[in-house]
């Protein structure tokens, strides 16, 4: 049967214990998803409190993290999501996020709406993908693609 969380506590607990547990084991979030059968951003977002792992997933990270039976099943029950409380986000590296919207967003928004019409762009049937690449100017750059269905506005 699915379970459904109505607060975030529980998972909050779980997400401190997960990474306390990552670090102490020295595991990346590439060894943590690994031979999950997901992608390395969901099962990042799911142990961070933001999606249910499927049951195998969810007890083959919470072997890999040395979590318990209770914790399995805590990664597998639908969260309450939304991981930034209070308004706009401090943390720099969210912020700048933030900021990107705050400047991109209307452009994101006209451009949606002018290729595809009325609606919006799920984040429930949605892929993110991020990765690192060298920049010709010297350092390097973060290629980050958010890959979401079109849902259409209907009328009714």
């Amino acid at each position: 049967m699915q379970h459904s969380n109505i607060n975030q506590d529980l998972r909050v607990e779980l997400t401190a214990r997960a990474l306390a547990a990552k670090a102490l084991k020295d595991l990346s979030w590439e060894q943590v998803a690994a031979d999950t059968g997901l992608s390395l951003a969901y099962v990042t977002a799911a142990v961070l409190g933001q999606h249910a792992l499927p049951k195998a997933a969810s007890e083959l990270v919470c072997q890999r993290l040395g979590l318990n039976a209770a914790d399995a099943l805590q990664l597998q029950t639908i969260p309450l999501r939304g991981s930034i409380p209070g308004g706009i986000p401090t943390d720099p590296t969210i912020y700048r996020f933030y900021e990107m919207i705050q400047i991109y967003g209307t452009t994101l928004k006209a451009l949606v709406h002018e290729k595809f019409g009325d609606g919006i762009i799920s984040a429930i049937n949605f892929k993110l993908d991020i990765r690192k690449e060298e920049d010709p100017d010297g350092g390097e750059r973060a290629v980050i693609t958010l890959d979401g269905k079109f849902l259409p506005n209907k009328p009714y």
